[in-house]
């Protein structure tokens, strides 16, 4: 699921700059997200791992799983702030619709916890997500109905995800990476030294 959002994230020429603010992981324009809310994030992806079978599973892990979930903070921030500047409004109940959808396509409500470590979405993230992508899909249909190409439709709303983030200005903490251009990701610059502290798998 996860891979829908990542694959609209491949951004180009963003700002940045250190955060002067050692609380903040992120900024984009106003949008804050602090460590402590990233440590929760982790922690409780973390905890979702203990509870299910992980065996046959590719994790995350370390410095890795917290730049990652970063940068799904970010982007799901970017397609909120797009929605706001679009005027596209996505109710409870599509969200509900669509959370149903995805239990049905994962075997029942009991699979859901396992269908989202394996996603590496925490359970706090799952509704955020689902806004997102329905952001996305509204976006899509948007175009459809301005006669833009079905194959171009994905890169124009990557588009206007990078004319978004670019106007609000993006900073990283560098202690937890900085923003690649080129690949769309944040990576790694600087050990995280006493930022996020994920346990050891």
């Amino acid at each position: 699921m996860k891979k829908i959002l990542t694959a609209l994230a491949i951004t180009t020429g963003l700002i940045l700059t250190g955060c002067s603010n050692v609380d903040s992981a992120l900024t984009l324009g106003d949008t804050k997200i602090t460590t402590t809310q990233l440590q929760a994030n982790v922690d409780g992806l973390l905890a979702e791992r203990e509870k299910v079978d992980t065996t046959q599973m590719q994790l995350e892990t370390g410095e890795t799983l917290v730049r990652n979930q970063l940068q799904f903070q970010l982007l799901i921030a970017g397609f909120t702030a797009l929605a706001d500047e679009l005027g596209i409004v996505i109710s409870n109940s599509e969200v509900a619709s669509r959370r149903a959808e995805i239990v049905e396509q994962v075997g029942g409500e009991e699979l859901l916890p396992q269908a989202l470590v394996s996603a590496s979405i925490a359970p706090l993230d799952l509704e955020p997500y689902l806004r997102a992508i329905l952001i996305t899909e509204k976006i899509g249909q948007a175009l459809a109905q301005n006669n833009v190409a079905e194959g171009e439709i994905q890169a124009r709303v990557q588009e206007l995800f990078v004319a978004k983030v670019n106007s609000l200005g993006i900073e990283v903490n560098p202690r937890y990476g900085e923003w690649d251009p080129t690949t769309g990701q944040i990576v790694a610059a600087v050990v995280a030294g006493d930022a996020v502290t994920p346990s050891t798998e």
